[in-house]
């Protein structure tokens, strides 16, 4: 399983390549960080659609609410029950079991344009 990252500071964890493989998707740590202790998240029904880069979930902190974007285009197969119980599990685990939703990939290829782990904390570190 390989795991890349938005510049949004979603990640993703691919099982296989190709269309049809199966992902789960969460927020970074470095973005449970910037939005402060989590209270409430709105995840996306099994069943929905979802676009590359378009709003997939809203995570709301003491803060502010932020929208969770989908790093690929593809079906939802599963939101985290968890999170409707425990929504600090996003600030906890955010890259374990705090993870927001599992999908079909409906474009393997869209995972081109995503960062590996060493872009990924090149990119945060010039933030």
């Amino acid at each position: 399983m390989s795991r890349l990252y938005t510049q949004d500071h979603e990640w993703i964890d691919v099982a296989a390549k190709g269309s049809g493989a199966e992902a789960t998707v969460g927020i970074t740590d470095y973005a449970q960080g910037q939005l402060g202790d989590v209270v409430f998240v709105d995840l996306p029904d099994a069943g929905r659609a979802v676009t590359k880069g378009g709003e997939a979930a809203v995570v709301e902190s003491v803060k502010a609410a932020s929208d969770v974007y989908a790093p690929v285009s593809g079906t939802v197969t599963e939101s985290n029950p968890a999170l409707a119980d425990d929504p600090s599990l996003v600030n906890s685990a955010p890259e374990g079991d705090g993870w927001f939703f599992k999908l079909t990939l409906s474009d393997a290829s869209e995972l081109d344009g995503l960062m590996d782990k060493a872009a990924y904390d090149a990119f945060v570190a010039s933030l």
